[in-house]
Order: C-alpha cells, then structure tokens, then sequence
C-alpha cells in the first residue's frame, strides 16, 4: 500500500506539473473574419506552422459569416479564455472597435490581421481605435491599383467598367476599390459605373453583372473586390455567353479562380499571401510576448496570376488551401 500510495503521489505531481507548464506556455487566438473561406483557411496553416515553431498554443475559432454580428459573440468567447495576444480579421472597421477595445481593457494585446479597425494607423494617438499593437496585411490600395491596370490594359484602355464589392464598411475591399479607382483615372477612355455590393454572396454578384449588362450593353470589364465578387461576376459573364468581351480581373485565388483563369473565365488575378500574414501574425505576437516592440504596420506582398504563369510553381505555391 506505502508503494501504490507512493506511485499515486508521484502521478498526481506529474499531472499538475503538465498542468502548470501548459498553464505557462503563450497563448495567441486568432479569429478569422470566416472559417469556410480558403484565404483564412490558408491564413490558418500559416498561424499554425509559427505557432508550432515558437512553442506556442494557437487557439482558432470563427464564425461561418463575414459579419460583425456573428464575430463578436465569437470575441467575446475568447476573450473569456484571456489568450495572451488576440490575432483579429475585424469584420467592420468601426463596429468591431468597441468590442475589441472591451478584450483590450481585459489585458490582451491585439493585433490585426488581414483587415483593421478605424483608420488603420495603430500607436500614433489618434481615433477611438488606435489601441491594436499592429496591422498585418496585404496592401490593398496598392492591389486594387494593380488590378485596375490590368483591367484598363486588357480591354485596350476604352470602354465601361464596375467594381463588384461586397458592402461599405470593410476596410480591405473599401481599399481595393478605391486604389482600382485611383489607377482609372490614367485611363480617360474607361467610365467606371456605380458599384454594385453583393453581401458576399456569388449568386447575387452573378445576377448583377447581367443586370448591369442589360442596362449597358457596352460593358467591357469588372473587377471582382474578392473571391465571391470575382467567382459572382465570372459565373455572370459566362450566363451571357460573353466570356473573352467582358473581362474579368479577381482578387484572391482559390482552386475555383484559378480554373477559371485557365479557362479564359478571369483574365487575371491578384493572390494575397495569407498564409504569410497568419505566419507574420503569430511571430508579431510572440514579439510581444516577450516584451519587444513591433512595428504598427507589417506588410505581406502580392503575387499576380495569369494564363501565363499559372502552372509555374513558386506561382501555384500561392494559390489558397481548400
């Protein structure tokens, strides 16, 4: 009995020992603006892989909506765990600022990823939602420039072009139309018509981009702000029989936008680095844990997909997971 008594007491302590040191290891939560999209699927693996690497516990939960009705009951939730770091996609840049300021005044740090909350110029005392330690993101205005160029060279520089989006509000998108929009004013020949917002939903987009042909027959171009405006408009275009007259450029590449580039559906798209950012993201955050500063803004680059260099690998390396 002394022995088994004994044996009993050295595994309660190795229990609680396990229990102390997961106790001690960082945790980072990282909370996707949705959990079915391949960009934030890809975002994941990458938040993961540094996670593993820096021996840190990476807690990933979502809602099924790009909404900030559904996110924040899901930052409440892990919050409540008290993470160390809270990695956040906001899915709307001033109704997540309250809410993020809330886990903020409960001690954990934020950091942004992917989208931002307010202006987006974290740590310069200015706006109700400068408190996020930093942004990791794409550049988006610079995307959207890229993807205007592309547009204006693909239909000769004349005609009539729109942006689908998915509603106002969302600080990527906001900025990938405005820099298409920037990169269009080169460009007198094209008129760009009023934007149409479909509330992420493909079915929707593909019914405006015959809604908006119907109304002008000359339409020559649309840029698709994301994977659902791109996936939306090019579904429209094909309903028409208009594929190779209205030209179609995307943001974003999953398997569905790359089929559609080898088919000659989307003449080209602009793939983000996600799982960069998820990678970046998880390192900024072990930075912070250990009491480094980190910059305010933490750039991830772009890498441009065509016919041409679609099957070349460090290309295809970048498309999303599924």
């Amino acid at each position: 009995m002394h022995k088994i008594a004994l044996a009993l007491a050295g595994i309660t302590a190795l229990a609680a020992a396990g229990a102390a040191s997961a106790q001690d290891k960082p945790t980072v939560a990282l909370i996707p603006g949705l959990t079915t999209d391949a960009f934030y699927i890809t975002m994941h693996k990458g938040a993961q892989a540094a996670a593993d690497e820096l021996g840190i516990e990476l807690i990933y939960q979502g809602g099924p909506e790009f909404n900030p009705t559904v996110q924040v009951p899901v930052l409440q939730a892990v919050t409540a765990r008290q993470p160390d770091v809270i990695l956040i996609a906001p899915t709307d840049k001033q109704q997540l600022i309250a809410p993020l300021r809330q886990a903020h005044d409960a001690g954990v740090q934020i950091i942004t990823v992917d989208t931002f909350i307010d202006d987006g110029k974290y740590q310069d005392g200015e706006g109700e939602g400068d408190f996020p330690l930093s942004y990791v993101a794409s550049d988006n205005v610079q995307g959207g420039r890229m993807a205007g160029e592309a547009l204006a060279k693909a239909v000769g520089g004349e005609g009539k072009v729109y942006v689908s989006n998915v509603k106002p509000g969302i600080s990527t998108t906001d900025q990938r139309e405005e820099g298409f929009k920037e990169a269009m004013q080169a460009f007198p020949g094209i008129e760009v018509l009023e934007t149409q917002f479909n509330d992420d939903d493909a079915n929707k987009a593909a019914a405006q981009l015959q809604a908006v042909f119907a109304r002008n027959p000359d339409l020559v171009g649309v840029f698709g702000a994301n994977l659902f405006s791109a996936i939306g408009a090019a579904d429209g275009v094909k309903a028409l029989g208009k594929s190779g007259e209205i030209r179609v450029v995307a943001f974003d590449t999953p398997t569905r936008i790359v089929d559609d580039i080898k088919s000659g559906l989307i003449d080209m798209a602009i793939a983000q680095h996600p799982y960069d950012i998820g990678y970046e993201g998880v390192k900024a955050a072990a930075a912070v844990i250990d009491g480094q500063q980190i910059e305010p803004s933490i750039g991830t680059g772009f890498t441009v997909m065509d016919a041409s260099n679609i099957d070349q690998p460090e290309v295809r390396e970048r498309i999303y997971s599924e």
